[in-house]
């Protein structure tokens, strides 16, 4: 049998060194660490980066957007970089919004290219079940001190062809997944499979998800919308990246939308 290749390591410095500088020069943006661990001898933190927005005519929308949960999937750790360095340069894509962004929920097994933690744990498995591991103390605290109005958390799955979704069951969720995976499918195919990932699907949206997944709090009021956006792991890259960032930019356009709506009834 030919050897499996060994998990691509990378480097969480180099990947937020760019935020870290133009947190330096831009006001509306900060950075820092959400929290830090020790683990394998070494002190990690899971970053966090604040984008306050141009105001609009409404209190800031606080959206929560988390990628590299599993440490084997970088399209969205890249593509929320990406997304902040873009708002940074137009910042009317973010009117209304503070995004707080945390690109990489998973620092050492992203470090070594693993799905897992260094305790060998999927985090994604873990939420709101009182795991004893630090990335999830973290996280949870930072789900219930910032109450989001929204969540979208970030993915990437080796085993579809295309991109695809979870709603958790809400219209509001589907309302706003459906035209995300629209636009995004114009860079790569969305998943219309009957059955994806184990679960029943129709055109790439899953109503129902694995338990313990990152999620608001229980006894949160009201609950914020929140999505779970996956792309084809196999596919390149880059195009992982542009449908990523195509599906947050008509996401939160979308809930823009919404809101007025509401507003106005």
């Amino acid at each position: 049998m030919p050897s499996l290749a060994a998990p691509a390591a990378r480097d969480l410095r180099v990947l937020l060194a760019p935020l870290f500088e133009q947190a330096e020069h831009f006001p509306e943006l900060t950075g820092g660490m959400a929290g830090s661990f020790r683990a394998q001898g070494r002190l990690h933190g899971i970053p966090r980066f604040l984008l306050s927005g141009p105001p609009a005519e409404h209190d800031p929308i606080r959206i929560g957007l988390f990628a590299g949960l599993h440490g084997d999937e970088p399209a969205g750790c890249e593509a929320l970089v990406r997304l902040l360095g873009e708002f940074l340069h137009d910042p009317s894509a973010a009117t209304g919004y503070d995004l707080v962004i945390y690109p990489v929920c998973n620092p050492t097994g992203y470090a070594e290219g693993t799905r897992h933690n260094h305790a060998g744990l999927d985090l994604n498995r873990e939420f709101w079940r009182g795991s004893a591991q630090a990335e999830i103390a973290i996280l949870e605290t930072e789900l219930r001190t910032h109450r989001f109005d929204g969540i979208i958390t970030l993915h990437s799955d080796d085993t579809s062809e295309g991109l695809y979704g979870y709603t958790h069951g809400r219209l509001l969720n589907e309302a706003l997944l459906k035209p995300a995976l629209r636009a995004s499918e114009r860079v790569l195919p969305r998943n219309r499979s009957a059955m994806i990932d184990g679960f029943e699907a129709s055109e790439g949206l899953i109503r129902r998800c694995f338990e313990g997944v990152l999620s608001a709090p229980a006894q949160q009021r009201p609950q914020p919308f929140d999505l779970i956006f996956e792309t084809p792991a196999l596919a390149p890259l880059d195009l992982q990246i542009e449908a990523t960032l195509t599906a947050i930019e008509t996401l939160l356009d979308e809930y823009r939308v919404f809101l007025a709506h509401s507003i106005n009834l």
